[in-house]
């Protein structure tokens, strides 16, 4: 069983950028894919970006291409989302998923095994 704590979220300007960690416990992430998807009000959630095991391969969503860079550290069993030049349209939950049985980039969720409870982004001026 794997546990996801996502930090980082707060309150910024438009602009601004902020970094998402996300921590997992109960296991390595060793040969997981880590994916960050996001939930706004009103709205279902959505892919943001995704990463393989090795940081070799990664995938991003249109809305944050150029924008956001995902990382990880697997010594420290840990994933990021770098955001830069954030928009009040990135406002939203932020979430942290693990794939365990993929061997590419999922951008759906049904592939994902294992979510954190999400960190609140708030972009506004």
């Amino acid at each position: 069983q794997v546990q996801l704590v996502e930090s980082g979220g707060g309150l910024v300007q438009p602009g601004g950028s902020l970094r998402l960690s996300c921590a997992a416990s109960g296991r390595t992430l060793s040969g997981y894919i880590m994916g960050w998807f996001r939930q706004a009000p009103g709205k279902e959630r959505e892919f943001v970006a995704a990463i393989t095991w090795s940081g070799g391969s990664t995938d991003y969503a249109d809305s944050g291409k150029g924008r956001f860079t995902i990382s990880r550290d697997n010594a420290e069993n840990t994933v990021y989302l770098q955001m830069n030049s954030l928009k009040p349209e990135d406002t939203a939950v932020y979430y942290c998923a693990a794939d365990a049985r993929s061997t590419w980039l999922r951008r759906t969720q049904n592939f994902y095994d294992y979510w954190g409870q999400g960190t609140q982004v708030t972009v506004s001026s």
